[in-house]
């Protein structure tokens, strides 16, 4: 049964509604895979147990002909996500073994889907970090490699686990979560697709915390029609949660294989950065080539703000980091470290629980919250965002959506960059701005660099119109035709 991991989520889904196989066959066939690959460390807890639980309820349910619309698809959680009985950590040791009593909105409705639970995956510290590498549970290795190389790579990050999953073949799709870049780099790296909805489309209910104004909920997958599949499960208006939006969510694969012509898509000028890699810059050029042979009309824009996104993210992002995190103090749960007195026990607890970029993400978050500092930091860098977003409201009165690369490179060796903070926040230069305005945007595999790791081009639209980047998205993908997968070696 090894082929059926290989399969796409709607070749599965058609597959199990024609009974080629079941959803105990599919399930089996995904978790001895994902035995088979714990040298990614892509998963932080397996549960085939329960998987295999869930997937003869999906069996049952489809031969009564009661099946949803993902039922009996093996899919992957990344660990912010709260599992109601299954431990749940933000890949963090001052969560300690906490095993939560509910379950998040985004899990639950595709529990609700029918979607079958292979288990929790690895993912930086709190969603903290651009590699994976900042995780308690050691870093996730890529599964591709470059040409006659064996370095092991970073799937980047946050969300490594989720994407190497997904490129490995150890799940149909996965969850995963973006406030800066942590689904469409990560995409990127590893030849996936990856798509951060607008802000509030999905709950942000039982999703442990990292920036609240920023984080946002979304799926990674092997095609942009898996992608819109499990966005149309995972959306939804939620009354728990008071930033999600109040909106109906469309069937979003309706609008993959849309003709796109006429559509007038915007290329920012500002995201031709200094010592941009050729390739990624031919790869950008071959992307605006592709839309425009679609039909599309290709128009410049100016974004003249852009310059200021990463210093602005990286002190918005570490205030709110810093505000959501003073809960994890060793009083109610999780890790506590007994010391002399209240002062020393939250002093040792902290000092233990997090690892070096979290706290330095706390020191700076606290800093530039502080009282003298409020002004001159936080508070420009508030201004700054609403600039931001003026930009892209300009922008999108002449277009209807943005042509950009994902990210400045490929997939870089581990270790390479994680004694240079300012190195590895560079990796979110073109992703950023998406959070700070609240926009959807979707990284779509495009080609290979010189060593044969993937590239990606990301798609930015308006509010609430996902719509039009999964058509875009479609035609992108269907003019790369990008088939290239990792030899596996692990």
């Amino acid at each position: 049964m090894a082929d059926l991991t290989s399969l796409t989520l709607r070749a599965a889904l058609d597959g199990l509604a024609d009974k080629s196989f079941s959803s105990v066959e599919l399930t089996t066939a995904h978790a001895e895979a994902v035995e088979a690959a714990r040298s990614l460390n892509a998963y932080v807890l397996e549960t085939p147990d329960k998987a295999l639980e869930m997937a003869r309820a999906s069996d049952e349910r489809r031969a009564r002909g009661e099946a949803g619309r993902l039922d009996g698809a093996p899919l992957g959680i990344k660990d912010l996500f709260c599992t109601e009985g299954v431990r749940s950590t933000a890949g963090s040791n001052i969560i300690g073994g906490f095993i939560p009593q509910y379950e998040s909105t985004v899990t639950a409705n595709l529990w609700r889907d029918g979607a079958v639970m292979l288990g929790k995956l690895n993912m930086d510290e709190f969603a903290m970090g651009s590699s994976n590498e900042t995780s308690a549970f050691g870093p996730v290795v890529n599964p591709w490699r470059a040409e006659g190389g064996n370095a092991q790579l970073t799937p980047g990050g946050s969300s490594g686990g989720s994407a190497a999953a997904v490129a490995a073949g150890l799940c149909l799709g996965a969850t995963a979560t973006d406030t800066g870049g942590s689904i469409r780099q990560p995409a990127a790296f590893t030849g996936t697709v990856g798509i951060k909805p607008t802000y509030g489309r999905c709950s942000r209910w039982g999703v442990v915390a990292f920036a609240s104004s920023l984080d946002q909920a979304g799926p990674m997958a092997r095609t942009v029609e898996d992608t819109a599949l499990l966005l149309t499960s995972m959306c939804g208006h939620d009354p728990k949660d008071s930033t999600s939006l109040p909106v109906e969510t469309p069937d979003f694969a309706s609008f993959v294989g849309k003709s796109v012509k006429g559509l007038r898509v915007g290329v920012p000028k500002e995201y031709r950065v200094d010592n941009m890699p050729p390739e990624i810059e031919k790869l950008w050029e071959q992307g605006i080539a592709w839309l425009k042979e679609a039909g599309c009309e290709i128009v410049e824009v100016s974004l003249p703000h852009t310059k200021y996104a990463l210093p602005a993210y990286y002190i918005i992002a570490p205030a709110e980091a810093s505000s959501n995190l003073a809960r994890y103090d060793g009083m109610r749960y999780g890790l506590r470290v007994e010391g002399g007195n209240l002062t020393d026990t939250y002093e040792k607890t902290r000092a233990e629980g997090f690892g070096a970029e979290v706290k330095r993400r706390i020191l700076i978050g606290t800093y530039v919250l502080s009282a003298g500092y409020y002004d001159a930091y936080y508070l420009k860098a508030l201004k700054v965002r609403r600039r931001i977003a003026d930009d892209f409201d300009q922008a999108f009165e002449k277009v209807d959506a943005l042509l950009t690369p994902t990210a400045p490179s490929a997939a870089f060796q581990l270790g390479d960059k994680s004694d240079d903070p300012v190195a590895m926040y560079l990796n979110d230069i073109f992703t950023v701005t998406v959070n700070l305005a609240g926009l959807p945007g979707m990284s779509v595999p495009a080609g290979l660099d010189a060593n044969g790791l993937p590239l990606g081009l990301q798609l930015i639209g308006r509010a609430l119109d996902e719509g039009t980047l999964f058509s875009l998205g479609g035609a992108l993908e269907k003019a790369a035709d990008f088939r290239a997968k990792p030899q596996k070696w692990w």
